[in-house]
This record gives C-alpha cells, sequence and structure tokens, in this order.
C-alpha cells in the first residue's frame, strides 16, 4: 500500500477564469490573479483543483508545457499560493485519503526529512477533535493548521497517538501499512499537530512552565477569541440574519406579583454624591455585611444607578444594527445588552426572601416562583465563594441571554458577554461606593443551580456572573 502525499487546492478556493490573459482564483476573504499565465501554471491550475497530483508532478508537467527557463514560474506560483493558505496536503492510501491538513494562516512547510522509525510522536494536550458536518477535524490552538482525519485508516492512526507512538507501533504487524503510517506522521508533525516526545513520553509542552500553567478551555478560548491563527469568521459578521430572528432586546416578564421599585431623583444623586475620584479610591471589594439589612428603596436605587433601561432603540439596517437595541447606564457590546439581572433576597427591609427578576425597562422586581432550597443554595454557594461562613443580604446575579450576542458576532460572541460582565461589575462597584453600600464581585457561581432555579434552559439563559450586595462598613 505505497501512500501518495497529494497537493491541491482547498475546497474553499474557486477558478473564476483561466485564459492566456489571466487566471483568478478566489478565497474567503480575498482573491488572487495570475497575468498571463504560462501553459505550464494552467496545468499546474488544473492539477491543484483534482486533488491526486503531488509536487513532483506539477513540476513534471511544468518542465514538459514550459521548459526548465520557464518551469520556475510555476514553483513560485505553488509558493505563493501556499503562503496565502490556498493549498491542502493530503495523504493517500490507494486513492483514498488518510488525512488531509490545511493550513488557516500561511502555509505548511513540509519538514525535509519523515520521521525515523524510532521516533515517537504523540497528540498535545491542547489537541482536540470535533465534527463539522460530515468531517473529523483535528485542531489545537498551538498550530495555525488543522486536519481532516478520514475514515479508515485515519481515524485508527489519531486514536493510538494518544499515546505515545513509533511507525511501528501504528502499524502493529502490518508492515503494508509502514509508508502509509510514515507520511501521516509526517504530515502531522510539520503541521504541528503532533509533536515528538523524550523518552518517558512527555511533550516539550509538558516541561514548558508557561504552557504547563495553561488549562485547555483557556487557552482555547483565547485562540479562538482573538484574530490569529486561524481562519474562522469573527466580528459583527451577522451569521443568523435572515435565518433566524433576533431576540427582542428586552426579555419579557411575567407578571407575578411584580413589585415596582424606589425610583431616585437623578439630579439630587448628581448634586448629592462624593466626587467620581473619591468614589473610585474608595471601591473596594467588601465580604463582612453585619449591618443592618438595606430596604428595598436602597436596592431600587442601586438597580436604577446600574441597570434600567433609559430608553429602546429600534432596528435600523441602513445603520448596520438590523436588531432591537436599548440604552442603559453602563455599556455593552454591540449595544445587544444579553444580561440579565436576577436578585436573590436573603435579607432586605421591604422585601420577602426568594429569587426575583428585574425588569430594566418598568424598573420593577418580579418574583420568580422558586423553591425555598433554591434561594438557600444560591446565597450558600456565594458564601462559599467569597470564603465567609455566613450567607450574604443579597446576591445578584447576571444572567446571558447568549443569543443576543451570538446572532451578530463569530468567534467572540461569549468573550463579549464576558467583558459585558466585567463592566457590570465594576459599575455596580461605583454605585455601591457612592451609595455608602458594600460589594464583592464573584469569581464563580453554580449556572447549573441557577438555571434550576430561575427555570431556565441553560443553553439559551445562564449565570455567567455574581454580585454581593449588602450594608456595611467594614472592607478589605
Amino acid at each position: 500500500m505505497r501512500p501518495v502525499l497529494a497537493i491541491a487546492f482547498r475546497e474553499e478556493v474557486t477558478l473564476v477564469e483561466a485564459s492566456v490573459e489571466r487566471a483568478v482564483l478566489e478565497f474567503p476573504g480575498g482573491s488572487t490573479t495570475v497575468p498571463q499565465p504560462s501553459d505550464g501554471v494552467l496545468r499546474a491550475v488544473r492539477l491543484l483543483f483534482g486533488g491526486q497530483a503531488t509536487e513532483d508532478d506539477i513540476a513534471d508537467q511544468a518542465l514538459d508545457a514550459d521548459g526548465p527557463d520557464k518551469a520556475t514560474a510555476t514553483l513560485y506560483y505553488l509558493n505563493r499560493w501556499n503562503k496565502l493558505g490556498l493549498l491542502s496536503l493530503r495523504v493517500l492510501a490507494e486513492g483514498q485519503p488518510v488525512v488531509t491538513a490545511v493550513s488557516m494562516e500561511g502555509g505548511i512547510i513540509l519538514e525535509n526529512q519523515s520521521p525515523s522509525d524510532a521516533t515517537r510522536f504523540r497528540l498535545s494536550r491542547f489537541a482536540y477533535l470535533r465534527r463539522e458536518r460530515s468531517e473529523l477535524l483535528l485542531e489545537t490552538p498551538l498550530s495555525d493548521a488543522r486536519a481532516i482525519i478520514h475514515e479508515g485508516l485515519g481515524a485508527m492512526f489519531i486514536g493510538a497517538v494518544a499515546k505515545p507512538r513509533t511507525v511501528l507501533d501504528l502499524c502493529g504487524d502490518r508492515d503494508s501499512l509502514l509508508d502509509t503510517a510514515r507520511a501521516f506522521l509526517w504530515l502531522l508533525r510539520s503541521a504541528r499537530l503532533i509533536e515528538e516526545t523524550n523518552e518517558h513520553g512527555d511533550l516539550a509542552e509538558d516541561r514548558t512552565p508557561q504552557l504547563t500553567q495553561w488549562a485547555f478551555h483557556d487557552l482555547l478560548f483565547h485562540g479562538r477569541s482573538r484574530l490569529g491563527q486561524h481562519d474562522y469568521p469573527m466580528g459583527a459578521t451577522f451569521p443568523y440574519l435572515g435565518r433566524i430572528p433576533p431576540l427582542p432586546a428586552l426579555k419579557r416578564t411575567v407578571p407575578n406579583g411584580c413589585i415596582a421599585l424606589h425610583k431616585p431623583d437623578l439630579f439630587r444623586m448628581m448634586r448629592a454624591d462624593a466626587p467620581f475620584a473619591v468614589v473610585f479610591e474608595r471601591r473596594r471589594s467588601v465580604r463582612d455585611f453585619h449591618g443592618p439589612p438595606i430596604d428595598a428603596a436602597q436596592l431600587g436605587e442601586f438597580l436604577y444607578r446600574v441597570g434600567r433601561v433609559r430608553h429602546v432603540v429600534e432596528p435600523d439596517p441602513v445603520e448596520l444594527r438590523p436588531y432591537e437595541t436599548t440604552n442603559r447606564p453602563y455599556p455593552s457590546g454591540g449595544a445587544a445588552y444579553d444580561l440579565e439581572i436576577y436578585a436573590t433576597i436573603g435579607r432586605c427591609e421591604g422585601l420577602e426572601r426568594g429569587l426575583y427578576h428585574y425588569d430594566p425597562l418598568h424598573h420593577a422586581l418580579a418574583r420568580i416562583e422558586s423553591t425555598g432550597r433554591y434561594v438557600d443554595a444560591l446565597l450558600s454557594d456565594a458564601a462559599l465563594s467569597m470564603g465567609v461562613a455566613s450567607e450574604p443580604p443579597i446576591l445578584i446575579v447576571l444572567a446571558s441571554r447568549f443569543q443576543r450576542m451570538s446572532w451578530k458576532y463569530s468567534g467572540i460572541a461569549y468573550a463579549t458577554i464576558l467583558k459585558n460582565v466585567g463592566v457590570l461589575y465594576q459599575t455596580m462597584y461605583l454605585a455601591a461606593t457612592a451609595m455608602g453600600l458594600g460589594g464583592c464581585a464573584l469569581g464563580a457561581g453554580n449556572s447549573s443551580l441557577f438555571a434550576d432555579a430561575a427555570g431556565t434552559d441553560r443553553i439559551s439563559e445562564s449565570s455567567v456572573g455574581e454580585f454581593v450586595l449588602g450594608n456595611t462598613e467594614a472592607a478589605d
């Protein structure tokens, strides 16, 4: 079973024109033109769309068509297309694909020689397999390439390299697979999707302090929510425009004992509040809530300061805003305002213990029919997160309606949600400080517990942040 290392255009590349005047290739994000292409270049283009040619096949065709003096033009364009990330490399065995590697930024440069039979290789702990349509993709944030693992030999080989494996290990007692296994390891090593191990089976990443301290999901999230090292869509692409209607700007509140909140005099607050520099310098995280509980009027003022809707903005496609937005005291990515505010009341004068949803348009609280054990558990969970023994008086839970962000943004939707949480945390800190209250943003919370308590679908809306509020003069 002799393997072939074939070279081809990626499936996203299309040939717009191929004539003696020019050859035009289009790909996501741009196009490239070859002016007055030679016969050798045009033959190379046809071979690259065939998917079965080797680099030697292309070179031979260029020599045959253009002669040795002009054949270098074909190699020049081959190198150029590779640097543009337009080419894929594929290991074939008896005409069947085993693995296909695609560069997401720049090109894949094959190492000078295939690995020795004694060299052991292993997948990075940051590598992952996922399904895209009907293909199985191998990726890692440590590489700017991805591989399509084809069923059969490809799936068998990739499953094996979870452990340190040599070429002989991959083949077992099937000597006919040796060349295919060599080509498989050679291509994935060149694409930096597998790495050589030491005698103990460790990778270089296992001995590098910087990589040792990265968690798998953190490094993947960082790499895929920033530009560079990948070719996935990023930013305000509106991927579902015309396919799925956007969520409304405001979550519908079910009237269930809705409680109107105190609306403070905004102009009085502007006159009476301490100067911003003073408020900013006095901001502290407070965990000791020994004072009397705050009352409903204070909670109403706090929520009015931080979360109310000033006004609703209708969609305006001309302004590239094909969805309803709002204006509130804190900023939000795309003015989408995905965050919902829930108040878990332990002790608050004028309000019963329970879980409430804040209606920012009408400045009111809607009681959620939730059993007392959920409220106890949420408050107890917050105390544990703060590292204190007693439950906090009020826990503000920030929940995201995720599709408000993912309807507009590709690649950065969840990263933007977390930035929105940080912005609202700081807004809450400053409002609490200005009011003489204590606040503490929490680093962790239980999303499953919250979804059960609030009766939300955790895939559609669940907690992404928590903030404790109370009345105290003690700070740390």
